[in-house]
């Protein structure tokens, strides 16, 4: 009931009791009974006017806050009462009165049920109460006897054990905050250790039993100092990872890595590493190259270190530049060397880390270690060209400090040999082309080379104008690759050699510099002795290998004496290369001594010492190419202006002779001829003195030619007792055909730099220029030809011959034997020059066919001499040309004799009919007119008539007029 009445309070309503007390004058109100009820209802309602009568009541009487109804009408009566209306106002009231009430039984009856629900609830409410009431009781009642069945000792027992945990939990506790107190120490022995994922670990343990016991007041100062130490360790452990930069220590990285995997910072790792290595770069280059300052200066002034590193760079004295660029590079290596030992660790790492996650369960990790792996390989990937372009332009800034022109030619290569070498290491290293140094070096080596090479030129010049034109004696088994200069293509690395010694390679696979180092060493370490390995063994003494060897040389071998072995084993066919036959018999050697001057000297090549020293050039000139490969085409090309101009001076030498050209015997070929004013053009300056009007693009053009050589006036080509100067000839023109050979040996290795858009400019200097050396051996060679034999006194004695005789003679002509002669002397005289230069036999048997061709020509000019002949006369011709063979196939192994045809067809001629001899002469050119001119009017005048005789003449003119 109560929380009935709490609701109707809470509601704004108040209770019977209550409300009546309100009522005042209201002596009882009670509530409607079943028969008022019944009467209200029964009522006839409006319902309409019935809420009009509750509207019209004032609202005051709705008003919950108390006040007197009876005191308030009194009140609102007028000072002049009136019955009527009192009674009327009474009716008034009644009836409001009656509204209200009918309302008020009208919402009881509305709410009977409802009440009567919840005054059952109460009820049982009530019986409830009451039953909680004994189960209180009975509760009570069973606590008093526990109480009464337990001993106080009992109940004091259980008190102290509870105590005895509760200690043992505080004791294990200050124990650990102990311990956690100590740490610090602890935490300083491991960082002196270098112990870092071990400091890191137990650093983060203590943190996390710290917040464990964070509600003891001294822990709190605990934890702000081991987050303090956190942060110190990684201070220490960034500088332990900048130390990876210079020097790598696979331990000590992998602890570095550990520390920072427990710290899950493993790509900030990562960024602070490269920013190491960039740092160890700049550090690195700045330290190295104010050393050698500082060193030069010879005193400890400061103010080098304020400088910036590029003048620094300005600082450097030529002396120690090599050296200062050595280290440099050495010190650069190690940083890159370091880096490339960090790519192979992570590599390895990672390997190792797919296995174990493969094996494990957490997916969650695997996925997050996975994007670390992949973070830290495209950062190092991306890192490798990064850090190879800053060495690059450290490298270049340095070589921008000095201007190289200044260095010797060595020393420059030396230069090109260690950026070379760098070059190629950064190839290795990220597989650039190292742009950046190709283009600085380049652009100096071009104008260091032109400047080199114009010097060259000079000197070579000056060697020529010089040179006597004497054998340099060397071992027969020479070849170029015994020089210092060629010493590089013995090399087996790539692309350039090294100063250093470089170890024989055993395998076939190529190891590259970093694995080949990688354990220790450097590629830029310069040897101090590498010098003295480059020792040659090249000359002779004497030009004999030993004196047994020239004992031999100057044996005449007969009939009767044995050939020595050595000689059946050195002689080679010069013409074809090939080995001789095992079964070579006595009789062929001793034939062929007749022509192969060869045999009298051991086979060693031909060559002066301007020859050794344009070779040696060579080499020095593919050294740089084969260092720098971007300038191959400008070397090759400088290359291929040496053997020009030796070429050029070669001919101007010794085979320029405008009467002998005059012939028409085609000495020269074409080729050769075009190769000769192509050379001439391009390469010799022809003027004597500048033209001070010239432009300067001439002036240019002229800078870049050369005077054209003159011969020693101490090499003497007039004397007939040395065969006008044919040792000198000989040495000169197969020092150039040995030099052409050279080239030729040298063509794959040259072709094999050279960029593909030159080659046909290398394939056009092979077959237009060195190709054409041995075809200057004809004019050089027919012009000793021409003077060694007296062709000229040949012909008188022919002109003193009768040929217009009646008789067959059996007797040939004197002037037969007087030419024999001339070839006996010209051999004699041969063995004689042998004797200083060995003849080769190419050679021999090019002045023996121009010495028979001459001859053969003069015989036909001496016949074409002939006023009159006889048919007896022919016949004679016949037998002296026939003595002649005879004789020289004796004294010569050339077979088929050199124009034989032209004599015999010559003289054959004579017999022919007058309509053969028509077509004779249109076919067969390579007579004269004289010649063709004389067969007709004495030749063919006994049987053809006037008529005939002029229509072959005038066939003849025919054939001259175009040559005019």
């Amino acid at each position: 009931m109560q929380k009935i009445k709490s609701l109707m309070t809470r509601q704004g309503l108040k209770s019977p009791p209550e409300s009546l007390s309100d009522l005042g004058a209201i002596e009882s109100l009670r509530a409607p009974g079943k028969e008022e009820f019944r009467e209200l209802r029964e009522q006839p309602s409006d319902p309409q006017a019935e809420q009009e009568l509750i509207n019209s009541i004032e609202q005051i009487y709705f008003s919950t806050d108390s006040f007197d109804i009876v005191k308030y009408e009194l009140e609102k009566l007028p000072p002049v009462l009136n019955l009527q209306e009192l009674e009327e106002y009474r009716d008034k009231l009644k009836q409001q009165q009656a509204a209200v009430s009918k309302k008020v039984a009208d919402l009881i009856l509305e709410k009977q049920p409802a009440y009567v629900k919840e005054l059952e609830r109460v009820t049982s409410l009530q019986t409830g109460l009451q039953l909680a009431a004994v189960i209180c009781t009975n509760g009570r009642r069973h606590l008093n006897i526990a109480k009464e069945g337990f001993t106080q000792a009992s109940l004091g027992l259980l008190a102290n054990q509870r105590k005895r945990q509760l200690l043992i939990g505080l004791l294990k506790s200050l124990r650990t905050i102990k311990t956690l107190q100590r740490t610090d120490v602890r935490l300083s022995e491991m960082l002196e250790e270098e112990d870092y994922p071990g400091a890191i670990q137990l650093c983060l343990e203590c943190q996390k039993a710290a917040s464990t016991f964070k509600h003891y007041s001294c822990i709190s100062e605990l934890n702000s100092k081991l987050q303090d130490t956190l942060e110190q360790i990684e201070e220490q452990l960034d500088v332990a990872l900048s130390k990876i930069c210079k020097n790598f220590d696979i331990n000590h990285y992998t602890k570095v890595q550990q520390a920072y995997r427990l710290l899950g910072k493993t790509q900030t790792a990562m960024d602070q590493l490269h920013m190491h290595f960039t740092q160890a770069i700049h550090n690195t280059v700045f330290q190295v190259v104010l050393g050698y300052v500082e060193l030069c200066a010879g005193n400890t002034d400061t103010k080098f270190q304020k400088l910036q590193y590029k003048d620094l760079c300005t600082h450097v004295t030529p002396d120690s530049y090599i050296p200062c660029l050595a280290d440099l590079c050495k010190a650069l290596w190690e940083v890159m060397l370091s880096y490339y030992r960090t790519m192979e660790w992570h590599e390895k790492h990672d390997n190792e880390d797919v296995t174990s996650a493969s094996e494990g369960s957490n997916m969650m990790s695997t996925e997050e270690t996975n994007f670390d792996r992949g973070y830290i390989k495209k950062k190092l990937e991306h890192g490798l060209t990064r850090i190879w372009q800053d060495v690059q332009l450290k490298v270049k800034t340095y070589l921008l400090g000095t201007d190289l022109s200044i260095f010797k030619y060595d020393d420059f290569i030396f230069v090109l040999d260690i950026i070379s070498r760098l070059m190629q290491v950064g190839e290795e290293f990220c597989g650039s082309k190292s742009e950046v140094l190709q283009e600085s070096i380049r652009k100096q080596s071009v104008n260091y080379f032109k400047n080199y090479h114009r010097t060259r030129l000079d000197e070579l010049r000056m060697f020529l104008e010089n040179e006597t034109w004497e054998l340099c004696p060397v071992k027969s088994n020479f070849s170029i690759l015994q020089l210092h200069e060629f010493k590089f293509m013995e090399q087996s690395r790539s692309p350039s050699v090294s100063p250093s010694k470089q170890p024989a390679s055993t395998s076939s696979k190529t190891v590259t510099l970093f694995e080949q180092y990688c354990s220790g060493g450097n590629p830029f370490e310069i040897q101090a002795n590498h010098k003295d390995e480059e020792t040659e063994d090249v000359l002779a003494s004497n030009g004999y290998e030993s004196d047994e060897q020239e004992k031999s040389a100057y044996q005449e071998y007969d009939s009767d004496s044995d050939v020595p072995e050595e000689l059946k084993r050195d002689y080679v066919d010069e013409q074809t290369g090939d080995a001789p036959v095992k079964s070579i018999s006595r009789e062929t050697l001793k034939s062929r001594k007749k022509s192969d001057y060869s045999l009298n000297k051991v086979n060693a090549p031909i060559l002066t010492n301007t020859t050794l020293n344009v070779v040696r050039l060579v080499g020095k000139y593919m050294q740089m190419m084969n260092i720098l490969k971007p300038i191959a085409f400008d070397v090759i090309h400088f290359m291929s202006q040496l053997f020009d101009y030796y070429l050029y001076a070669i001919y101007t030498f010794f085979g320029r002779n405008d009467s002998l050209e005059s012939t028409g015997l085609g000495l020269s070929s074409s080729r050769l001829r075009t190769t000769l004013n192509r050379i001439q053009e391009s390469l010799i300056d022809m003027e004597v003195s500048a033209d001070p009007t010239a432009t300067l693009t001439a002036a240019e053009e002229r800078k870049e030619k050369v005077p054209s050589p003159h011969l020693s006036h101490l090499v003497v080509l007039t004397s007939g007792d040395t065969l006008y100067g044919l040792a000198e000839r000989v040495v000169a023109t197969e020092s150039l055909v040995f030099l052409a050979e050279q080239f030729e040996f040298l063509q794959p290795h040259l072709d094999a730099v050279m960029p593909a858009v030159k080659k046909p400019f290398l394939q056009q200097f092979y077959s237009q220029t060195v190709s054409t050396a041995s075809e200057l051996r004809k004019p050089i060679y027919w012009i000793v030809a021409g003077k060694a034999i007296d062709y000229e006194q040949m012909l008188l004695l022919m002109a003193n011959v009768k040929w217009d005789v009646k008789e067959i003679m059996s007797q040939h002509n004197i002037y037969v034997d007087a030419l024999l002669k001339e070839f006996e002397q010209f051999n004699r005289r041969l063995n004689e020059v042998s004797k200083r230069v060995r003849i080769p036999l190419p050679v021999s048997n090019i002045l023996w066919e121009h010495c028979i061709r001459l001859a053969n020509r003069t015989i036909v000019e001496g016949y074409a001499n002939v006023k009159k002949c006889s048919n007896e006369g022919r016949a004679l011709m016949q037998l002296d040309f026939q003595q002649f063979l005879m004789k020289l196939e004796k004294l010569t192994d050339i077979r088929p004799i050199p124009d034989k045809e032209f004599v015999e067809t010559y003289i054959k001629a004579y017999y022919l009919t007058e309509n053969d001899m028509e077509r004779w002469i249109k076919e067969h050119r390579e007579y004269s007119t004289k010649q063709l001119t004389n067969l007709v009017n004495v030749c063919l005048g006994s049987h053809i008539n006037k008529k005939a005789r002029q229509r072959l003449l005038a066939a003849i003119d025919d054939i001259d007029r175009p040559k005019r």
